[in-house]
């Protein structure tokens, strides 16, 4: 091929080193048991829904101790294997997560660097540094979310421009965990910065699926942020937007970014680019 192209045009592949690879076949090893986990507490729910039963809410590592007593006399024998297999796989489970923040301690710190920011855990931030490899591919952050694919599709045609979905191209197992930890932030539980009152003030605007395109919308900015945080090494201030709004007029605000990075994180969110 690269003969055919000549070699002004023919582009050098670059393959994942082996050692990431089988760090990620960790990571991805483990959502699959979490995903064939998720089937038998759905299978387990819908049975003792069909007859009239009610099982208590609780999440899934610990569903097979909440939900032993609740199972329906009728149904237990052909329930508590399953649910045995639950508890079997949720141990699985853990070893595995033992075994990333492990791997984020001791061969990849800049996993942990990238924890600081509130909804990235160690299964995220290790599957975006093994999943990006080389930060230096990028030549702006921005880039970042259209190579996960979190960025609208588009159809321009005069006056034309219609919303359309998100493109979902690139790697899907990273672009589900980051659309998680946005859930995460939006969520009831998720902590509050600048990040989540921008997606809150996304959700208040209404319209169509509204809180989804939020969702998407603090994914995309964490995709950006956590390459930010990569490449400078900054420490993450969840506050550092409303820090600025409140600065008095006139006071020069010294920012570490040059003006050109500058006016790229403005289009996203100004704290993105924390002091430090």
């Amino acid at each position: 091929m690269a003969s055919t192209l000549g070699s002004e045009t023919a582009i050098a592949i670059e393959h994942r080193r082996a050692e990431g690879q089988v760090d990620l076949t960790l990571i991805k090893s483990r959502d699959i048991l979490v995903k064939a986990r998720t089937k038998l507490i759905n299978h387990v729910q819908g049975t003792v829904k069909s007859v009239g039963g009610r099982l208590p809410s609780c999440s899934a590592a610990s569903f097979d101790k909440k939900v032993v007593d609740s199972i329906p006399e009728e149904l237990r024998c052909a329930l508590q294997p399953i649910v045995e297999t639950i508890a079997s796989l949720t141990s699985r489970i853990r070893d595995y997560d033992r075994e990333i923040e492990k791997l984020c301690q001791e061969r990849y710190p800049e996993a942990e660097h990238l924890q600081r920011v509130g909804g990235i855990g160690p299964v995220t931030s290790l599957a975006y540094i093994l999943t990006l490899e080389d930060p230096g591919r990028f030549g702006k952050s921005r880039e970042v979310g259209a190579y996960i694919g979190l960025v609208p599709k588009r159809d321009q045609s005069g006056e034309r421009d219609p919303q359309l979905m998100i493109t979902k191209e690139g790697d899907s197992y990273l672009r589900s965990l980051l659309v998680g930890s946005g859930q995460y932030i939006l969520g009831p539980f998720g902590p509050d910065c600048d990040l989540r009152r921008w997606g809150l003030k996304l959700m208040e605007r209404g319209g169509k699926n509204a809180k989804k395109r939020a969702v998407v919308a603090v994914a995309r900015k964490l995709a950006v942020l956590l390459h930010r945080l990569w490449t400078t090494g900054e420490i993450y201030d969840p506050f550092y937007h409303a820090k600025r709004e409140k600065e008095p007029a006139g006071v020069m605000k010294v920012s570490p970014c040059s003006a050109g990075e500058e006016e790229e994180l403005e289009l996203m969110l100004t704290g993105e680019c924390s002091k430090g």
